[in-house]
């Protein structure tokens, strides 16, 4: 029985062997590709730190180059039908003007509201600390100590160095914009040139790719910008009929408070609602009157913001609501009141380049807001 059964049971064994290998198979590369998903998750990880690193601390430079680039995006139509009539230097000249102007106006209006509101601000102040100490005598009544914590916030004095910072704020902004005006000038010489050069290139397709990627990029920041424009001359419209209705001081002001401030989502809505509450409810000494106000200018950046102006804007420029907010916050982090107002356009240019590119097109549809929006 042995001599006669034990071949048969050795190939027995070895086919049981070969089954069990074949059930289940060793895949050395299987652990590979997880550690090298792993280590590619990682590098984009350092890289993007890195990244904002570098932009934070390059923010001299970097800040009037990108803010330069979203000025050409806009007035290049204006200059590319110039120049197709007059001499380039003269199309870059009277474009240059144009800005210039645009800006200078913009600039006046929005430092007669602010130094309007601050004056104001100033002359009331006592009466800004009477209103604390009567808060704080009423909060400590019913067993809220909050004297000690809010004592060197509501102050007078704290005033005065919010309104000291914001004007030297306003003069940074002046050499900020010398800078920007040196690279505008240059840029706007070499858009065609830079164009020229990418279509020009050994692999033409990707420099095909990169030209259309800018065009279109182009395109979305110009209709981002005039339905942000249109909507924030809407807000401050109506913001100052409202104050005129009520009979809140300085409505003018306000009104042009909300306009300027609209052009910054959320934080900028969120300030020039406040800023008027906190004055109406010092000139009416009311609560009931300024939560009224409060209510009212809330209403009206809901209905332009939340309502109007996605339905003007369409489906093209749709983000989601906390990339937004998040742009809005970390580029304000990173390059302060400039990046919060070019936060925005450099997620639409984000999101613009990488519809261009199957391998990337997840990112644009992943900052993208709802399609079914317009």
């Amino acid at each position: 029985m042995p001599l006669t059964h034990g071949p048969d049971m050795q190939t027995t064994d070895s086919q049981i062997a070969t089954t069990d290998s074949t059930q289940t198979p060793v895949s050395p590369s299987a652990g590979g590709d997880a550690n090298r998903r792993g280590s590619i998750t990682l590098l984009a990880v350092c890289t993007t730190i890195l990244v904002l690193i570098a932009l934070y601390y390059g923010e001299v430079i970097l800040a009037p180059v990108v803010f330069a680039l979203f000025i050409i995006a806009l007035v290049w139509p204006l200059q590319s039908g110039l120049q197709a009539r007059i001499p380039k230097l003269a199309a870059m000249a009277i474009t240059v003007v144009v800005v210039a102007v645009v800006l200078a106006v913009l600039g006046t209006l929005i430092g007669w509201g602010f130094g309007r509101a601050a004056r104001w601000l100033l002359a009331d102040s006592a009466r800004f600390q009477a209103l604390y100490l009567q808060s704080v005598e009423w909060l400590e009544g019913h067993g809220f100590a909050v004297a000690g914590i809010f004592s060197d916030v509501f102050s007078v004095s704290w005033m005065v160095r919010t309104v000291q910072s914001i004007g030297a704020r306003l003069q940074s902004i002046v050499s900020f914009s010398v800078v920007v005006a040196v690279f505008l000038i240059l840029g706007l010489l070499e858009v065609e040139e830079t164009a020229a050069k990418l279509r020009a290139m050994r692999n033409r397709a990707a420099g095909e790719a990169v030209v259309a990627a800018a065009a279109s990029t182009a395109a979305k920041l110009q209709k981002y910008m005039l339905v942000r424009t249109a909507m924030s001359v809407m807000t401050g419209t109506l913001v100052w009929a409202f104050a005129r209705l009520i009979g809140l001081p300085l409505a003018a002001e306000w009104g042009v408070i909300a306009f300027a401030l609209n052009y910054i989502p959320f934080i900028g809505s969120f300030v020039a609602t406040l800023a008027p509450t906190l004055f109406a409810l010092v000139h009416f000494e009311s609560w009931q009157a300024a939560l009224g106000v409060f209510a009212g200018l809330n209403i009206i950046q809901f209905v332009v913001g939340s309502y109007l102006e996605p339905r003007v804007a369409g489906s093209a420029l749709s983000i989601s609501p906390f990339i937004v907010l998040l742009a809005v916050f970390l580029w304000s982090f990173l390059w302060g009141i400039a990046g919060a107002f070019i936060g925005v356009p450099i997620v639409i240019a984000l999101i613009t380049v990488c519809e261009q590119y199957p391998a990337s097109q997840w990112v644009a549809g992943l900052l993208a807001g709802s399609k079914n929006e317009g």
